[in-house]
């Protein structure tokens, strides 16, 4: 069996617009796989597709084997595989451990019968997820009163906390000072040493090619790198097109 994330020839359309073409993606259990590109690349279509948020033309999408690309974003998600948003979409009326629980039930009448009887009981899942980010004094805070680096660290322990097998972040470091996004490298390498697969779009090439075993490297929804992240570094196809050492490449719109 192979743990973790297949997606095949991915292909997504906007009428006769083309945002990714058939692009292959794999993410095993326990590595970090960074998707990089410049800005309209397909990155977030591309993870749209693979979530099930968006339909793809072609393709298909495995998750520990089984093939769930027919399935609902809701039953993938179940099955093990999260994402996050660039817009974080945190519950700032509710403190970051309420947060986290939120976010691990998946069966709401299951939640609701556990309250009965265990109200105030916080889930292992919950303290697991937590410490996992270093988030545990902020546990009783509410996410409102948080600086930017640790709501973007309680996203990802949203997205921790059903313990899934490959979680996918949607630029995690976005607006994040070079302290922050250091601490989240840190925390997304403790993740993928527990076991969790991960899959990093993230326009901050210096934290991907810290914490990536892969790099995937996409341009007008065409791949044009791909292998172990120190290759793929020295791509001179990447540094032409994406890291800004040539001058020939097309702007993005």
């Amino acid at each position: 069996m192979t743990t973790g994330l297949r997606a095949e020839r991915i292909t997504v359309r906007y009428g006769s617009n083309t945002a990714v073409d058939a692009v292959d993606i794999a993410v095993t259990r326990g590595e970090v796989v960074g998707l990089i590109g410049p800005n309209g690349a397909g990155k977030t279509s591309l993870i749209d597709a693979v979530t099930g948020l968006t339909p793809m033309a072609d393709g298909r999408v495995i998750l520990d084997d089984i093939d769930i690309t027919n399935w609902a974003p809701h039953r993938r998600a179940n099955a093990g595989m999260r994402r996050t948003f660039q817009s974080l979409r945190l519950f700032d009326d509710l403190t970051v451990t309420e947060n986290l629980v939120v976010a691990a039930e998946t069966d709401s009448r299951l939640g609701f019968l556990r309250d009965l009887f265990r109200p105030r009981q916080v889930p292992i899942a919950t303290e697991r997820a937590l410490a996992m980010t270093g988030l545990e004094s902020y546990a009783s805070a509410f996410p409102r009163d948080l600086p930017a680096g640790t709501r973007r660290l309680v996203g990802v322990a949203r997205a921790v906390v059903s313990e899934p097998a490959v979680i996918l972040l949607d630029e995690p470091a976005a607006g994040l000072d070079t302290t922050e996004t250091r601490e989240l490298g840190n925390v997304l390498l403790r993740l993928a040493a527990s076991g969790v697969g991960l899959l990093l779009i993230e326009h901050d090439t210096e934290l991907v090619f810290r914490v990536s075993d892969q790099v995937v490297a996409i341009d007008f929804g065409k791949e044009i790198a791909s292998g172990p992240a120190e290759e793929v570094r020295r791509s001179e196809i990447l540094i032409s097109a994406y890291l800004g050492t040539a001058t020939e490449h097309e702007p993005h719109p």
